[in-house]
């Protein structure tokens, strides 16, 4: 009896952590239709001008600790951690909060000019959750306490200045003269109809591994039409070329 319930509990146990690792993928596959060039241009453009500087080296500490390492939007923060590494500035001196303070041996903490107070990690943070950049998303633990970093794609304020930069308005096209390739929002929509899949070798795909060939090439007169478009994975891209789909497929996939 002790055996099968041993038996259970591991099963249980695997049960959940697949559960976790199948959470943690569609979280992946989620920012998968954004490049890093684009978010990274949007945070500098929209975001930025935003931000007070604290909250900016914060945010940018991170993205930098979760979406940039893992692709994953969520991280745990530490407030020590946040005052001790992310800014070091002889200027924090002059903070609202009064003197900021430096870890010593023994676990004590002392007045240094170099180290951001508590106070003004909490006050930033707070900023950051106003503005919408992050959200709380779990209780605190001995790691910290577990965020959700928001691309400017998701923040409203940052769309409001989008569409304020916006100002000209592009002419009606007709369907097949939509550019499915050098518009962004366009480029999510085949990656979302391909599953983030790669067409020709099947191969999961992670949000900077995702790439866009033309089925059709373009010196062949392709064109970059939704139907012209396929997602593949580097190596496939990179093997096609400029090669026609009938061609590559032959090479790939050769007869006995």
């Amino acid at each position: 009896m002790k055996e099968t319930i041993g038996e259970i509990r591991d099963l249980l146990g695997k049960l959940e952590e697949e559960t976790e690792a199948v959470a943690e993928t569609a979280a992946v596959r989620a920012l998968s239709g954004f490049e890093l060039p684009d978010i990274l241009r949007d945070v500098i453009d929209l975001l930025m001008p935003m931000l007070r500087p604290y909250e900016a080296a914060f945010y940018m500490y991170i993205f930098r600790h979760s979406i940039l390492e893992t692709g994953n939007p969520h991280v745990r923060v530490s407030t020590y951690r946040l005052q001790d590494s992310v800014v070091k500035s002889t200027y924090t001196a002059e903070d609202q909060a009064g003197t900021d303070l430096v870890r010593v041996p023994g676990g004590r903490r002392k007045p240094d000019e170099r180290s951001l107070s508590p106070e003004t990690v909490r006050r930033a943070l707070k900023g950051l959750e106003i503005s919408g950049a992050i959200r709380k998303e779990g209780e605190p633990n001995r790691d910290g306490t577990l965020y959700r970093i928001l691309l400017p794609e998701e923040i409203d304020a940052c769309k409001v200045a989008r569409a304020q930069r916006e100002v000209v308005s592009l002419p009606s096209v007709a369907p097949q003269d939509i550019d499915y390739y050098n518009v962004r929002e366009n480029r999510a929509k085949v990656y979302e109809r391909d599953g983030y899949k790669c067409r020709y070798c099947t191969k999961q795909l992670t949000r900077f591994m995702v790439t866009l060939d033309h089925v059709k090439p373009v010196a062949e007169r392709g064109d970059n039409s939704l139907e012209n478009l396929a997602t593949a994975c580097l190596e496939c891209n990179s093997k096609k070329n400029a090669r026609l789909l009938g061609d590559f497929i032959a090479e790939a996939r050769p007869t006995k």
